[in-house]
């Protein structure tokens, strides 16, 4: 979960995981009517027993989203879900985005959030020391700054940053397994959300810091909804990488594209991967498609 795209921690299996409950097609498709204007256009398209149900204000963009994200996950031998949402179209779309998976490194970004609350609360700034492990946490992915932070935030803290943000449906890991963690990708779209947008729960320093943190990632691990983005948008992303005993690789990856009128984000979780290139590339065919469509 740190270090080179080869590299994972296994975590010991056995833990208690949080529900996986399936959002059905058609809470999908109140949820995307509801946060878009009437007039928006919807559509859906069958993949793997369940909908891709896309909402846009751009006609034809709706269908063309829906069905393209469909092929791209079609015949994948592994469990994903899926999240995305575009501002200046007013679109957004699902696949199983009230799923739970397991976090692995992309909770990181959750962890990064609730310390920045707590300085807020505080009225303080982070300390030098906070800056080197909160650096190292996502920018490497390194796991000791994370084991760090996420003993000194504790569990209510990571709680109230999640009450806060509204992501409601994640579960935190229990004791010091934060890696397994259980996300969706509703919720974490939540928090890609949050990081854009003028809001109560963090400040502009805290989003910007966030933000340019997840833009300066390392170069080998700029993989996942990255792949197909246009040179023109500035990229803030953090991936997540688990090998388990069972299930396979755990493969996720977050983030979002501003600049130049970009304004948007994804978040693609995957669960049963093979081997960890099977899941990368799961993840980035899903991102392709959608960073396509977008300049179309």
């Amino acid at each position: 979960m740190h270090g080179s795209r080869l590299h994972g921690r296994r975590l010991a299996t056995g833990m208690r995981r949080g529900p996986a409950a399936l959002v059905a097609a058609g809470s999908l498709l109140t949820v995307l009517t509801s946060a878009t204007p009437a007039a928006a256009g919807t559509a859906s398209a069958p993949v793997a027993g369940a909908k891709v149900v896309c909402s846009s204000k751009k006609p034809g963009l709706a269908p063309a989203l829906s069905h393209d994200i469909a092929d791209a996950l079609h015949g994948r031998r592994s469990s994903s879900a899926l999240a995305f949402y575009d501002r200046p179209t007013g679109t957004r779309c699902a696949f199983k985005s009230g799923t739970h998976f397991d976090s692995a490194s992309v909770v990181k970004v959750t962890v990064l959030g609730a310390l920045l609350r707590q300085a807020e609360e505080a009225h303080r700034k982070l300390t030098k020391h906070e800056i080197k492990l909160t650096t190292a946490m996502i920018t490497k992915s390194d796991n000791d700054a994370t084991n760090a932070l996420w003993h000194q935030i504790g569990p209510s803290g990571v709680q109230r940053f999640l009450d806060l943000a509204g992501m409601q449906d994640t579960v935190p890991g229990h004791g010091a397994s934060w890696g397994l963690t259980q996300v969706t990708a509703a919720d974490q779209l939540t928090l890609m959300q949050l990081l854009t947008t003028d809001g109560a729960v963090l400040g502009p320093a805290s989003r910007g810091y966030a933000l340019d943190l997840m833009h300066r990632v390392a170069a080998d691990q700029r993989w996942g909804v990255p792949a197909g983005a246009p040179a023109t948008a500035t990229v803030h992303v953090k991936n997540g990488w688990l090998p388990r005993d069972t299930g396979g690789w755990r493969i996720n990856s977050v983030g979002t594209f501003t600049g130049h009128g970009h304004d948007y984000g994804m978040a693609v979780l995957s669960t049963g991967n093979a081997t960890m290139d099977y899941g990368v590339a799961t993840v980035e065919g899903a991102a392709r498609v959608i960073h396509r469509d977008l300049q179309r």
